[in-house]
């Protein structure tokens, strides 16, 4: 491809000019206008991370699953436009028909966890660990992945997981093969490898850049392998946040999501997905404080909705998820009203057969005995 062809393609996904002058009253009355024309043809999933200013126009909030999922139960809707990240349009994409389009408002808005396992490195890591410890490993892949992880996964005889069930989809794994490999999330891997008694000397890290296992035990102790993959924004949760609080607000709960390190999971008082911890906030009694590791519009939107609560952040430098907030009102209204004029842009398809297999991850999680 010629400088010039990746001009004209980088061109094509970048806003014009003219949206970055509309005032926010006119880009809301014509989005408003939209989806009313548009009507059940079009559906607007927005994930928890989402700016209000997103939010507002989404016709489902929820976790990266659970909208896809939602998008998939819709079949009316001939327009899927995804506010959230690429692996969830990705996601969305699999699991609907051929007759729906997925669309990402702004298609830079990557994920950097899902970015750490790229299938290039995936295959060269599986290759090395099934000559090390032969067909022994059964892969596993957060949900917060791309398409061809999945689809790697599926192909293996693996499943996916979700923040909420990953206990039970370990067990599964476990009652499958000796080990599990999982991606692309050490932190999540790890929490919930120790919550059903593997002990941390018994956990293993593939490094995709070295391109080496680091582990010092006996090959036969080791029973997970987990890729040196993170959450950008739940890594900046540290302990030494959490003894800030311990030390001056000791009527404080610090609850947390699992994709934060092991060491401030275990010192915390709760820990959970982003729905159970949506969930605890809202059946907690008024009057009681809170300091939450997750993302911060979460954060925000939580102590909007809950006045009668003290809530924080655990991080109080914390900032929003910088590839989620790539989704705006200008983008949002760019991507509708080429929707409305018919020249679509920024779609979201993935490949026949990625697809077969990555469905293949999703419904051994979505049937496995355990759940």
């Amino acid at each position: 491809m010629s400088i010039l062809d990746l001009t004209k393609e980088h061109a094509d996904v970048m806003l014009p000019e003219k949206y970055k002058t509309l005032s926010v009253s006119e880009m809301e009355d014509r989005i408003r206008k939209i989806k009313e024309s548009l009507g059940d043809k079009l559906f607007i999933p927005g994930h928890h991370y989402q700016k209000n200013e997103v939010i507002q126009f989404a016709d489902a909030t929820g976790d990266s699953l659970q909208l896809a999922q939602i998008c998939a139960s819709n079949e009316q809707a001939e327009h899927i436009v995804f506010c959230g990240v690429h692996f969830m349009a990705e996601t969305a994409d699999i699991l609907t028909t051929p007759n729906q389009t997925v669309y990402l408002p702004d298609m830079r808005a990557g994920c950097s966890m899902a970015d750490m396992a790229d299938i290039f490195q995936t295959e060269r890591a599986w290759e090395h660990l099934q000559e090390r410890f032969g067909d022994t490993i059964l892969p596993l892949t957060y949900v917060n992945s791309t398409a061809a992880i999945k689809a790697f996964v599926g192909r293996n005889g693996g499943a996916t997981v979700t923040s909420s069930n990953a206990k039970k989809i370990v067990e599964w794994a476990f009652a499958q093969k000796k080990r599990i490999l999982f991606l692309p999330d050490q932190h999540l891997g790890r929490n919930t490898a120790y919550d059903i008694g593997v002990s941390l000397d018994h956990m293993a890290v593939w490094n995709p850049i070295a391109n080496v296992l680091e582990y010092s035990g006996p090959d036969d102790d080791c029973e997970v392998i987990l890729w040196k993959g993170h959450c950008s924004v739940h890594e900046n949760f540290t302990v030494e946040n959490i003894r800030h609080i311990r030390e001056n607000e000791l009527d404080r709960q610090i609850i947390v999501h699992p994709e934060c390190p092991h060491e401030v999971v275990m010192q915390s008082d709760d820990n959970g997905s982003t729905k159970y911890i949506i969930d605890q906030i809202t059946a907690a009694a008024p009057g009681t404080k809170w300091a939450i590791g997750t993302e911060m519009n979460l954060v925000n939107r939580l102590k909007e909705e809950h006045k009668e609560q003290d809530i924080i952040s655990l991080n109080p430098l914390m900032c929003p998820c910088l590839t989620m907030n790539r989704i705006d009102l200008p983008h949002l209204l760019w991507c509708l009203e080429s929707i409305a004029v018919g020249a679509s842009r920024n779609i979201i398809a993935v490949d026949v057969s990625t697809s077969a297999e990555a469905i293949m991850a999703l419904d051994r999680m979505l049937h496995s005995p355990k759940l």
